[in-house]
């Protein structure tokens, strides 16, 4: 995006206060799956709580956190720019990259958008989510996470996916925990599609 304050984690890290800024989750669960928020806390609100929700105690997580409430761009940094070590790190540990984002309501404030450049597995997992009762669509444009450098496709296999939550979805699930249960375990099982 070209209103981000900082085009890198290294001018992000020489402004900004680990801790008051910005705080890094990294969890590493041993799975071949990364569920991650790279725009989580107050970024964009309700990422890193869907991140949460679908790692659950099994998959791997890494989140980056803005703690104070701000301009979007302030510490986001676009995806195909992310380079932050920990991030790649856990990216490049798994097969698959699963990355929670928030978009506006601007176009549509009900359906998730999906990208990246793991084909099966996005369409897996848009199957999964309207089974759920979630309306999807499949990103070709700016939204699409096709950049290789997305940090959605920094896993071994050198493609992932990427989610675009709207706002009025991410408020939804926030409030509604039968809803997030639904959604995370719609993901889930796009890695376990036999299990109910």
């Amino acid at each position: 995006m070209s209103n981000d304050q900082y085009s890198s984690f290294k001018q992000l890290f020489a402004q900004e206060k680990r801790g008051i800024d910005y705080r890094i989750v990294v969890e590493d669960r041993g799975s071949d799956v990364l569920i991650m928020a790279p725009h989580g806390g107050r970024i964009e609100p309700g990422t890193s709580e869907i991140a949460f929700d679908i790692a659950g105690g099994a998959l791997s997580l890494y989140c980056f956190e803005g703690l104070r409430t701000r301009p979007h761009g302030d510490l986001h940094i676009t995806s195909h720019k992310y380079d932050e070590s920990q991030a790649i790190d856990a990216a490049e540990k798994c097969e698959v990259v699963v990355a929670i984002h928030g978009r506006s309501d601007r176009d549509d404030p009900e359906t998730v958008w999906l990208g990246g450049l793991d084909v099966p597995t996005l369409e897996e997992m848009g199957k999964q989510l309207k089974l759920a009762g979630f309306s999807v669509e499949i990103q070709t444009g700016d939204l699409a996470g096709a950049h290789p450098n997305n940090i959605c496709n920094r896993g071994r296999k050198g493609s992932g996916v990427q989610l675009e939550v709207p706002k009025s979805l991410r408020n939804e699930l926030k409030a509604n925990f039968a809803r997030l249960s639904a959604f995370s375990e719609a993901i889930r099982r796009t890695f376990s599609p036999e299990q109910d």
